[in-house]
């Protein structure tokens, strides 16, 4: 008898884009253990988006032989009709769909100076468009049934920044601002929405300068299995909603917008005005968190 007999994820279906590898494949692993059916998505392709593989096939392979539940897609996310298909399989693999986790991703690294308009855009269509391609499509399906858990995987690249991965950051970031607004917008559904910022030794880490990683033998804290406990927590019944959960080497945080009190100048300021009260305006020392608005 599994110890996940009893898990709440029993029978879920879960959608996991770019599952063929790394964190998605480990995310895949730790809802198949626990009785979820799966739809396994991955272009197959490199971590620069070229090329196709079998990558998909395999993981549900995999997922078969602990006796779970699990079918392929190997559509771009980045594809509109694509993005849909991955969607229309898991509700006529399985009838629905409950957990969706947006992971696909590629890298184009390069200073921004160096960087072509062709490589910003593919990274903002695989990674920003792409994950709202697919919400997109499974949205108004978790809204009509009234439950649904949404992951976005986001990156320390977009929330706190990293040299050389302008394009990257800026789609990582975006993450933040769509989930934001859909937090609001699904929570009347019971449909809860969170963003992933991750931590782990995967093909697409080991391929941006000066990272010495052996994906094959990586070490323990680089583990992606150490990163999937967070995207089950924000799928679980009782999930938080429009939380950025920071997960590497089983260490977990959460990332939140805080802001200072305002600077009032009244509707006469002028930039001398603000010059003076600079201080005031940089310091961080009692800010608070922002809330949402409606």
């Amino acid at each position: 008898m599994s110890d996940y007999d009893n898990s709440e994820f029993q029978g879920k279906v879960v959608v996991i884009t770019g599952a063929g590898n790394g964190l998605g494949r480990s995310h895949a692993h730790e809802f198949a253990k626990r009785g979820a059916k799966l739809v396994i998505n991955d272009l197959g392709g490199d971590v620069d988006g070229s090329g196709a593989g079998d990558a998909a096939d395999i993981v549900v392979e995999e997922i078969k032989a602990i006796g779970a539940s699990a079918i392929a897609n190997k559509a771009s996310v980045s594809d509109k009709a694509g993005a849909k298909s991955i969607i229309d399989d898991a509700l006529s693999a399985f009838g629905r769909i409950d957990i969706l986790v947006n992971n696909a991703g590629i890298l184009r690294d390069k200073s921004f100076k160096k960087m072509t308009l062709e490589e910003w855009d593919l990274v903002m269509q695989v990674h920003l468009n792409g994950t709202a391609y697919v919400t997109h499509a499974a949205w108004p399906h978790l809204n009509e049934q009234k439950y649904g858990r949404i992951v976005l995987t986001s990156s320390g690249s977009g929330i706190y920044g990293n040299f050389g991965q302008a394009n990257y950051g800026a789609a990582k970031m975006g993450m933040l601002g769509l989930m934001n607004v859909l937090a609001l917008e699904g929570a009347r559904n019971n449909v809860r929405i969170n963003t992933l910022a991750p931590g782990a030794a995967t093909r697409m880490i080991a391929t941006i300068p000066g990272r010495d990683i052996d994906i094959n033998n990586p070490p323990p804290e680089s583990a992606p299995k150490l990163v999937s406990p967070a995207v089950l927590f924000m799928c679980s019944e009782d999930a938080p909603n429009g939380a950025v959960i920071n997960a590497a080497g089983g260490r977990y945080f959460r990332s939140q917008v805080y802001v200072n009190a305002p600077v009032d100048l009244g509707v006469e300021a002028t930039f001398e005005d603000l010059q003076l009260q600079a201080d005031n305006l940089m310091d961080m020392s009692l800010a608070k968190p922002r809330q949402r608005t409606r």
